[in-house]
């Protein structure tokens, strides 16, 4: 009966769930939506229960912005559940919008991303928040496989594909042949850590407080992996730490180099440790059709050259990078019968 009306009243959904973005994928539709993985609520000063004041997009413009008693919050850390009941309320919030913003009147199946390293207790939580809010059955699918298939790569075929996945969260790097991860390594640090990054640099030469957002905005504007041909400037607004008041200074792309270098070290040295495990035949496959980039930071400038020197190997920024893995899970949701040998699942009833 569920899955009849699945049919009639709905469609089957996939999440890439990020730590700091959420696309949902609906079958027959493509890709619908893609908004910050952000919640904000209200406590109450009684009852110590909280109201959802905002999610999404309208959550992620209130960060550091809010009154006294409105936080704003990310459910997901390091690409796992950090808040179960925020991130449950999260994919309800999201199912809901699918249906044009009214009560799910059907129980779709879902299929989500979760990074390949995750213990089956955190995927397990996965699972239980999607099917608490609302799905009839959850499925899970690791990061990198969703992103090779949603980048095109011959992941079924005796042959080594190789994809490294950096998100808001975490840095996932696999090694691919006949529909399986032969080999996988991760770190749970990636585009957030850079925003840290740069967050203390300017505090400490610059005397300067300024928020998450704003960071964010400051890497993405002169972030690079590589000296830059022209070297460029920004001026950065926020609190001076000296006197309290209001500061802008103007801070370089040499500065946020050098801020952001120590994490991309990090994850050379996660690829390198993957490779070095990687069988002989696997490698020479690896040499002959590159590593792919997929997630957010894959744009930094100069980052897929400089990871090419590295790695001693091509490096090819996917089409699209931050909407592999959601292309990826509806490539899975299209042939999902077919698919669920890669999925770990559970239906509802049986929790």
């Amino acid at each position: 009966m569920f899955r009849f009306l699945s049919g009639v009243l709905g469609s089957d959904v996939g999440i890439d769930l990020g730590t700091a973005n959420t696309v949902v994928y609906v079958s027959g539709k493509g890709i619908v939506f893609n908004e910050p993985s952000c919640v904000a609520v209200r406590k109450r000063s009684k009852s110590g229960k909280v109201d959802i004041i905002a999610v999404g997009k309208e959550a992620k413009a209130m960060v550091g912005k809010t009154p006294i008693g409105v936080t704003t919050l990310q459910p997901l850390q390091d690409g796992v559940i950090a808040n179960y009941d925020m991130t449950e309320t999260m994919i309800r919030h999201f199912l809901i919008k699918i249906g044009g913003g009214t009560k799910l009147l059907s129980h779709p199946r879902v299929v989500i991303s979760v990074p390949a390293e995750v213990t089956e207790v955190e995927r397990r939580s996965v699972i239980d928040a999607t099917l608490g809010a609302g799905a009839k059955e959850a499925y899970v699918v690791e990061e990198p496989i969703a992103a090779a298939l949603g980048v095109g790569l011959p992941i079924q075929e005796p042959r080594g594909s190789m994809i490294l996945d950096i998100g808001g969260g975490t840095s996932e790097v696999a090694i691919l042949s006949m529909g399986g991860i032969v080999i996988s390594n991760s770190l749970r640090a990636a585009g957030n850590d850079m925003d840290e990054a740069i967050l203390a640099m300017l505090r400490q030469n610059h005397g300067l407080l300024i928020g998450e957002s704003t960071a964010e905005e400051v890497k993405i504007a002169v972030g690079s992996a590589l000296p830059l041909e022209d070297e460029k400037d920004i001026v950065v607004k926020g609190r001076d730490l000296a006197n309290g008041l209001p500061k802008a200074d103007t801070v370089s792309s040499v500065e946020v180099r050098e801020a952001i270098n120590p994490i991309i070290l990090k994850i050379e040295d996660m690829v390198k440790v993957a490779l070095e495990k990687t069988p002989p035949e696997l490698s020479k496959d690896i040499v002959d059709q590159g590593i792919i980039l997929s997630g957010g930071v894959s744009q930094l400038a100069g980052f897929a050259e400089r990871l090419s020197r590295s790695l001693n190997a091509p490096v090819i920024v996917a089409e699209d990078p931050l909407l592999s893995v959601a292309r990826g899970v509806g490539k899975i949701l299209d042939n999902l019968d077919t698919m669920k040998k890669i999925l770990m699942s559970v239906e509802r009833g049986t929790r």
